[in-house]
């Protein structure tokens, strides 16, 4: 595997073998084939199961803290990667690029979690933040704390983001109450509010788009 890797390049490698090698390179001990073939078939693919949370790898026959870390360590840099290609240009002209990082950050996570997006002057990307994490419902979001760190990142804009794990991305009461009250809150310091995303599996919604901001 590793002479196709460096011969013919990743594309030459089945996904079951990409992950055995990753497992082996955190291991460097045994057979790891059969451990990948497991982990493909428990999550669906090798991008669910690099999505899976910790203890949902650790629950799995064999994988150890060691290995789960490894396979969240290759997650964690592939969404390195695509964020920092965000940083480099205005993000309202780059939506392809951010719904593909948002959807691979949040759409396949259990719990709600509502991130924030932060923008110059420019509308290029100042940071991303998790603000809150919440229940597989439910995220609680205080307006104020939102519009105190675009303050203190010199924000200009916002973009809000969260997920629906039931995967239906259709906004509800309470998230377009929320959307209105940090959209009422920022207007008072001239903080604009973009759009509010909303994520479910492999679908969005974005409030801009639907009349909802």
């Amino acid at each position: 595997m590793q002479e196709k890797l460096l011969g013919r390049g990743p594309e030459a490698l089945a996904d079951y073998e990409m992950l055995e090698m990753l497992l082996f390179a955190a291991l460097r001990d045994g057979d790891t084939k059969p451990m990948a073939e497991a982990l493909i078939n428990r999550f669906g693919s090798f991008n669910r199961v690099l999505a899976a949370p910790p203890y949902a790898l650790m629950a799995a026959p064999d994988i150890s803290p060691h290995a789960a870390a490894a396979v969240k360590i290759v997650q964690a840099a592939a969404l390195r990667m695509m964020q920092a290609d965000l940083f480099e240009q205005p993000l309202l002209n780059n939506w392809e690029r951010l719904m593909g990082y948002l959807t691979a950050a949040l759409s396949r996570e259990k719990i709600e979690q509502f991130r924030v997006l932060f923008l110059d002057s420019k509308n290029r990307l100042i940071a991303d933040e998790a603000q809150a994490r919440g229940t597989v419902n439910h995220t609680p979001v205080y307006p104020r704390e939102v519009v105190k760190r675009a303050l203190e990142l010199h924000a200009t804009a916002l973009i809000l983001v969260h997920n629906h794990p039931s995967g239906d991305p259709t906004p509800s009461r309470a998230d377009i109450e929320m959307t209105a009250a940090v959209k009422d809150v920022a207007a008072v310091l001239e903080i604009m509010v973009h759009d509010h995303l909303i994520l479910g599996n492999g679908k969005w919604t974005s409030f801009r788009r639907e009349g909802l901001l």
